[in-house]
Formats: structure tokens, C-alpha cells, sequence
């Protein structure tokens, strides 16, 4: 399910407080500074710094796209 298009426009990381990345497909937010995921469980957000994961390098190269 999508995420509503004005919590995207106001969604930061937690850490760098830059903007976020959706991948709809995935439901995750890419931070493409930090190479962390964000997961999005039921079309809310897990910003929690300690429920983020650092990003394989292949989903680096696939969601660096994207930003």
C-alpha cells in the first residue's frame, strides 16, 4: 500500500534528518546517504535507528538509482 504523499514530503532519517527514499515494491525508505533501510510495516514507517539495516550492495546499486 502506498504511503500517503505528504508524510513522504515531511519524512526524515532519524540520524542525518536528510529526506528518505520510497520503494514501494519494497516497502522500505532508502536513506542513499547512509545506505540504510527503513522498513514500512502496514503503511507505517519504522524510523527507529535501531531497526534500520545497512543496505547489501546490491540494493545499493538497485535503490541508488532511485535517489
Amino acid at each position: 500500500m502506498p504511503l500517503d504523499s505528504f508524510l513522504l514530503s515531511v519524512i526524515v532519517d532519524p540520524i542525518d534528518h536528510g529526506p528518505l527514499t520510497y520503494v514501494e515494491v519494497d516497502s522500505i525508505l532508502y536513506n542513499p546517504r547512509r545506505h540504510v533501510i527503513y522498513v514500512v510495516r502496514d503503511s507505517i514507517p519504522v524510523l527507529l535507528p535501531g531497526e534500520a539495516r545497512d543496505a547489501s550492495a546490491e540494493e545499493i546499486e538497485r535503490y541508488g538509482a532511485l535517489a
